[in-house]
């Protein structure tokens, strides 16, 4: 526990008049208020928190924090009550430190992770990393936090109550590294702002999230602010520059005086990776550091996972472990679940992987990427999400019609739209594809399909255990549903 109380100026906040109010708890949920607490009242995308004022004062709320606009709106409320109020220019850095001051703990050695695909897998890896190396340590991120201690979490990076609860429980549970993914979403909304990193990486960065985003350079600032902002100036900076938009986010972290190792394929590249060889099962990749060449074997399919695996590698050696040490444990590292991951294997040898690629470049990218550790035939299986970014739709299509053999557009989660209307989009990109709603259909169609030495590639949800169709989540997961497929169509159950 945090204690029972803390006051204002030791959450670093002052009141508006100078009240010091005793604070008892967090909350950004005003249906979460206990007596005592801290509200805080944070403008959002379709209404400001502040209008849930009244409620969290109902249930006791001590203190009120919000921006000018939210103490406008909740003028009323407020003056009828005696609870503290502070009014801060950015509302949502102030929950962030006070939070990290409220939980008053962390893992010692924090880094992050950003970038449009691979930071499940980074995140992942830094942390196997870290403990075949003997250290007590944790991902947080899309699938939760995993490791040497375990929890759910709702969001990839989650809002800085739940984050720093987190961070504190696992380093009261020995749990001294951690390695977190950061949203485009967590760093434009400063969830990571009162974490202390270490180093942070840079995987990639394409089409994502406008939804969200005003436009394609304001994702791409929001992705910078792990550098520009949130990184310390004596942090490092671990950039994949094979990545075009790598080059540009180098250039901030040096700008801020941060210690920058480049990765990529490019010669100079501090983490240079040389040359890859392709197995069915895995590759070799040739790695040169420091004027040393090593080769390197990875149980991991895809070409860009290695990218993946040495930005990993050297977040952790910017945290201070040996070269040799770290490249030592690259071969036992083992796939992230959802990522590339192997689900079932027919009769005949055809493969059957499960990709978390919900995005046009990492649809691309992970079809290509298996392409090397296929014979015969590539069948892909896309759709798209609802309620989320519509120009990306066609592009999905696209860039698998463009790299498989065979394309079947599904059903990914339609949310509150015509699952029809959305398969549509994504059929103008691969007007030849064979269109099968039912996602379950899709996958039996597509291991139907398979012969020998060719693969299916399930794209969308990855590791994900349920479909949302309306506001309902169905159980589903992508890894059953191909082994379900396998068994059936090889006779293996009636």
């Amino acid at each position: 526990m945090t204690g029972d109380s803390k006051s204002l100026t030791q959450l670093g906040l002052t009141a508006r008049g100078g009240r010091d109010a005793r604070v008892t708890g967090l909350s950004v949920d005003s249906r979460e208020v206990a007596a005592g607490h801290l509200f805080a009242a944070l403008p959002g995308t379709q209404v400001h928190g502040a209008r849930f004022v009244a409620a969290a004062l109902e249930r006791g709320a001590g203190a009120i924090l919000t921006d000018a606009e939210g103490a406008d709106i909740a003028a009323e409320a407020l003056a009828a009550s005696d609870a503290a109020l502070v009014i801060a220019a950015e509302p949502r850095a102030a929950l962030a430190y006070a939070a990290a001051l409220w939980f008053g703990a962390q893992p010692e050695t924090m880094v992050a992770v950003t970038g449009t695909n691979g930071k499940t897998s980074v995140a992942t890896f830094t942390r196997a990393i870290w403990q075949e190396l003997g250290l007590r340590a944790v991902n947080l991120g899309t699938t939760g936090v995993e490791g040497d201690w375990h929890a759910p979490l709702r969001h990839t990076t989650p809002e800085p109550i739940t984050l720093h609860r987190a961070l504190a429980e696992a380093a009261r549970a020995g749990v001294d590294h951690a390695a977190m993914e950061a949203s485009s979403h967590g760093l434009a909304q400063r969830r990571l702002d009162g974490v202390t990193l270490r180093a942070a990486g840079f995987t990639n960065f394409s089409q994502d999230h406008l939804d969200y985003h005003a436009s394609f350079e304001d994702y791409f600032d929001a992705k910078a602010g792990l550098f520009a902002r949130v990184l310390p100036e004596d942090g490092t900076a671990v950039v994949n520059i094979a990545d075009p938009r790598g080059v540009d986010m180098a250039a901030i972290a040096t700008a801020r005086g941060q210690r920058v190792i480049t990765v990529g394929r490019e010669e100079g590249a501090d983490i240079c990776l040389t040359a890859q060889r392709f197995e069915a099962e895995g590759q070799t990749i040739r790695v040169v550091h420091e004027g040393r060449a090593r080769q390197v074997p990875l149980a991991l399919i895809g070409g860009f996972q290695a990218e993946n695996v040495l930005v990993a590698a050297g977040l952790v050696m910017a945290c201070g472990a040996e070269p040799d040490d770290v490249f030592a444990a690259l071969e036992k590292l083992t796939t992230v679940r959802g990522r590339m991951q192997l689900a079932a294997t027919r009769g005949n040898g055809a493969t059957v992987f499960v990709d978390y690629a919900h995005t046009p470049g990492a649809v691309e990218t992970a079809i290509g990427a298996l392409r090397p550790h296929v014979m015969g035939r590539l069948v892909a299986i896309v759709g798209a999400g609802g309620d989320r970014d519509r120009g990306k739709r066609p592009l999905m299509g696209a860039a698998a019609a463009a790299h498989a053999d065979v394309v079947i557009v599904t059903d990914d989660n339609p949310r509150s739209e015509d699952p029809a209307a959305i398969r549509a989009a994504v059929l103008e990109g691969a007007p030849d594809a064979v269109e099968v709603g039912d996602r379950a259909e899709a996958i039996l169609r597509g291991v139907d399909l398979l012969g020998p030495g060719d693969a299916l590639l399930i794209c969308g949800k990855g590791h994900e255990t349920g479909q949302i169709v309306g506001a309902t989540t169905y159980p589903f997961d992508d890894v059953e549903q191909a082994s379900l497929a396998v068994a059936a169509l090889d006779g293996r159950i009636a």
